[in-house]
């Protein structure tokens, strides 16, 4: 899971946590503190204290409310953004990707949750056990299966009217979602939503860099002229050979390669794929040719249930505002098609 463009910090907002504190009625505490908060973070019955109407861009009314719920005895704590008024019957479940905490990487899950939420659909976002303000064990996304279904299964019985549910998610979350898929084959997942998954192996990345980082170089006359002037140090050229071995290393993977299991997850739902690419990011780039390049992958992302967005430019966590935008206003969109 090394790489410079894998999201591998905590963002502890502090704004988003003193409103989280707030929907909690003050009583929100860290992770690993016992469970002794367990009954009163999903305390549905106080609403006074668990839930907040808020008016935000366009002028949408929503609210927002604690869900606090169980996973394999650990308390885990959710936050759930819903209209106020009449909701679709497919809601979201927002993973977390990376000890990342539910707000995400410049508040994008909060302000994602809360424009679908203000569009007619009731969205989740949450801590899986370990991370954010969840206690128990850290873990990685090969091992959130058992969260995962935690949190559909508290929407689901909290908001009875919601029939099916969609999951959404960025980098290792959306490997994640996938992988789920294949260990459970949940039928109450209606579709994916997925954001520059994560499949990196040592070979992916180096072949990603040789194709998009050593590739342009070559073409470059300055490149040249600067090698035969001795300007291109010995580390450079250790790092492009090193790329060369890892990439020609690559033998066939393993049966139970977790990258295999993505693509058999794919298969395995029976509704729509919404896939978002990131324009300048080397996850995204991984992703692109190991789908184009790994057997099980072929012609998965071609599918005609399979919509695809590029978005020219963008980071891996689209931290421009105009690239989050997009992201939003595309997710809407694909959901309104099938809710």
């Amino acid at each position: 899971m090394a790489g410079a463009e894998h999201p591998r910090g905590r963002d502890v907002c502090a704004n988003q946590r003193s409103s989280d504190q707030r929907l909690a009625g003050g009583r929100l505490v860290g992770a690993g503190t016992g469970g002794a908060r367990a009954d009163v973070l999903g305390d549905e019955r106080n609403r006074d204290r668990t839930c907040s109407d808020r008016t935000y861009r366009g002028g949408a009314v929503l609210k927002e409310s604690v869900l606090g719920f169980s996973c394999e005895g650990e308390a885990l704590i959710g936050i759930v953004a819903e209209p106020d008024g009449v909701a679709a019957d497919v809601g979201v479940v927002i993973i977390v990707g990376g000890p990342q905490y539910r707000a995400g990487s410049h508040r994008q899950f909060t302000l994602l949750a809360r424009h679908l939420a203000g569009n007619g659909f009731v969205t989740l976002r949450f801590d899986y056990r370990g991370m954010g303000d969840s206690p128990g064990e850290a873990r990685d996304f090969l091992g959130v299966d058992a969260d995962i279904a935690a949190a559909i299964e508290a929407l689901l019985a909290a908001r009875p009217a919601l029939k099916r549910v969609v999951l959404w998610g960025l980098c290792d979350a959306a490997s994640a979602a996938l992988l789920y898929l294949n260990s459970t084959h949940d039928p109450r997942v209606a579709g994916l939503a997925l954001a520059n998954p994560w499949v990196r192996s040592a070979a992916s990345l180096a072949q990603t860099h040789i194709k998009h980082y050593y590739g342009r170089r070559l073409l470059q006359r300055e490149f040249w002229l600067k090698l035969l002037r001795g300007g291109v140090g010995l580390d450079a050229l250790k790092g492009l050979l090193g790329n060369v071995r890892a990439s020609r290393a690559a033998g066939p993977s393993a049966p139970s390669s977790y990258q295999e299991r993505m693509a058999c997850g794919w298969r395995s739902l029976q509704g729509p794929l919404l896939l978002v690419l990131s324009g300048d990011d080397y996850t995204a780039k991984e992703f692109v040719g190991h789908a184009a390049s790994a057997s099980q992958w072929q012609g998965l992302t071609a599918e005609e249930r399979v919509s695809r967005v590029e978005i020219p430019g963008a980071d891996h966590t689209f931290s421009d505002l105009r690239d989050s935008n997009q992201v939003q206003a595309r997710t809407l969109t694909w959901l309104r098609s099938i809710a």
